[in-house]
Order: structure tokens, then sequence, then C-alpha cells
């Protein structure tokens, strides 16, 4: 087995993502134990108790009354005897909410989409939820993939933004393009665009500020970047990822309104996922939002940036046998 197959490999991937949910796994179930301890059948204590057990999951209000309100139809017509029947329908319901959300799956094992070259991805996202850090690996894992890729520090308003991903980029062996802090975040962008066009790379991955005055001088900022890289490349960017923090919970819901209101937001990155049990908040995105999860961080490593599949997160959510 070579090392692609090994990071990327199916079976790998599954039980990476199975150790990153373990946190949330644990405090679901062992919720939905307390829950139907001793009954034989499920009554309003019990739906009360699986209702308290989805929220505290994160997994939101409005997803949660949706999950409730299609089990209490099901227990009418269907009564069940044990654990493992309710496990059942509840993991047919949480599927159904992700099925019914969008889902891309052009990068699967980190291959791009045809058709361009160089693929050029602008990253947002406010300071702390591990952008920069996600920008890396993605580095990282596109040129185990086999792409040449270049980076782009257009985050010029913090200078350990700079300096981290100056870090990922040697760690990972790619070129970076970048200028003294409170440069121009628009020139880093276009010199990063205009190299990478001139060197024929496969994917270009720009980083943007995470903290500015306001949602209104966030959109002209990042406006600012699209107009002056469509000068190189008229289409660019081809995806803006939005990376939002797993493990703040309903924050990570707020800040992905305030990004989807200021910008056009074409693909969701969801960090941090195995230091919570507060996984829930994929469902509670996805039901929300119509806009995909490309990438899931759940864990410190390059190779537990996952490329997010709706069936392998549910099984990775109820792989009771692990947990």
């Amino acid at each position: 087995m070579g090392l692609f197959d090994k990071l990327f490999g199916k079976k790998q991937q599954q039980e990476t993502l199975n150790q990153g949910l373990e946190k949330t796994r644990e405090g679901f179930f062992s919720k939905i134990t307390k829950a139907i301890a001793g009954k034989s059948t499920v009554d309003e204590e019990v739906l009360d108790d699986l209702e308290n057990a989805l929220v505290s999951a994160d997994v939101g209000i409005d997803t949660t009354v949706k999950i409730i309100e299609q089990i209490e139809k099901r227990v009418a017509k269907d009564k069940y005897l044990n654990t493992s029947e309710l496990n059942k329908i509840l993991k047919e319901e949480i599927q159904n909410i992700l099925v019914a959300a969008p889902q891309d799956t052009s990068y699967e094992n980190y291959e791009l989409p045809a058709g361009h070259k160089p693929h050029i991805i602008l990253m947002v996202g406010v300071n702390g939820v591990g952008k920069t850090t996600t920008i890396g690996k993605l580095a990282h894992n596109f040129k185990l993939a086999g792409k040449s890729v270049l980076l782009g520090a257009a985050d010029t308003f913090r200078a350990a933004a700079v300096d981290q991903l100056t870090i990922w980029s040697e760690r990972a062996g790619v070129p970076i393009v970048k200028k003294d802090m409170g440069s121009d975040p628009a020139a880093v962008a276009f010199d990063t665009v205009n190299s990478g066009v001139a060197k024929d790379v496969d994917v270009i991955l720009i980083d943007t500020a995470g903290r500015l005055h306001n949602k209104a001088h966030l959109m002209d900022e990042l406006t600012k970047i699209k107009r002056v890289i469509q000068k190189v490349v008229p289409e660019a960017p081809h995806e803006v990822i939005l990376v939002l923090d797993g493990s703040t919970g309903q924050n990570a819901l707020e800040q992905a309104k305030h990004f989807t209101a200021a910008t056009d937001v074409t693909a969701l990155a969801i960090t941090k996922l195995d230091g919570t049990a507060k996984g829930g908040v994929v469902l509670a995105i996805a039901n929300q939002f119509k806009i995909p999860v490309k990438f899931i961080g759940v864990g410190e490593q390059a190779q537990d940036l996952l490329v997010f599949d709706k069936q392998d997160f549910v099984d990775g959510l109820f792989n009771v046998q692990n947990s």
C-alpha cells in the first residue's frame, strides 16, 4: 500500500473519521441510552430526552424539531422494542437531512474539477477557526495527490497569518507569494494568480483576512480581490470556501450567516470536530444552508482534513461498536 492509498483510501478515511467523531458519538449515544433506559415504547419523556440529546450535540433547534417530528410519525406506525431499532430510525432520519443538502464530490481523493487550470480557491473565515491551518493542510494533501500548488498570503492584516502559512508552505514543500504586513491584500492575490498562471500550477489557494471592521468592509475587500484576480483569470475564483470551527457549535452557524450574506460562498470546510461533542453542527449547517460541505477537520495532522462524504459521516456518527 502506497502513501497515497494510506492517506486517501476509503478504509483509512473512515477510520480517521470514526476517531474524529468519538467525542460527539460518545456524548450523543450516552444521552440516547439514558433516554430509553427501561422503556419498552417511545413516549413523550423519551422524545423530550432525545430532543435534549440532539440539541446538546448542537444539531440546532430547527433541525432537531424536524428530526423529532419525523420520528414521532414513524413511531406512531412502528413501535420500537430496543435501542438498536431506535438508533436505526434516528440514523435514517439524519441521513435524510444530509441527503437533502447539496454535495459536490469533485474533490474526491483531492482531485480537481476538469475544464480549467489553475483551479483558484479563495479561503474566507474569521480568525481562530483554523483557516490558515486548513489552507496548509489542503496544500499538503493536494500535493500528495500529485497536484502542483501555490499559496497566496493575502491576510496581510495579521503578521501571524503570513508566518503560519509560510511554515505550512515549507512543510508541504509548495511555493508561497507574500508581502509585508499591511500590504494591499488584493495586490498579493493578483501577484499570486499571475505567478500561478506563469508557472502552470494546478491549484492556487489564497488566504484572506479573518478580521475586518464590519460586513461592508469584508464584502468590499473580497470584491476587490475577486476583481483584480479576474484581470488574470476572468472566471476566478472557482471556489470561495468558508472555514468554520465546529467546536463553536451554534456560533459557527452565525458566522456562516454573516459570510454568506457578505460574499458568494460556494463551499464550507468545518474544522476541529475531533475536539468537541458538538459535531451535530454539521447537520444544522447542512439543513440550513444550500451550500455543500466539502472538507471536515478531525485532527491535527494534514491527513485528518477529509473530503466530506455524507454517508461516511453518518456511519462515523453511528459507529457504536468503536465508541
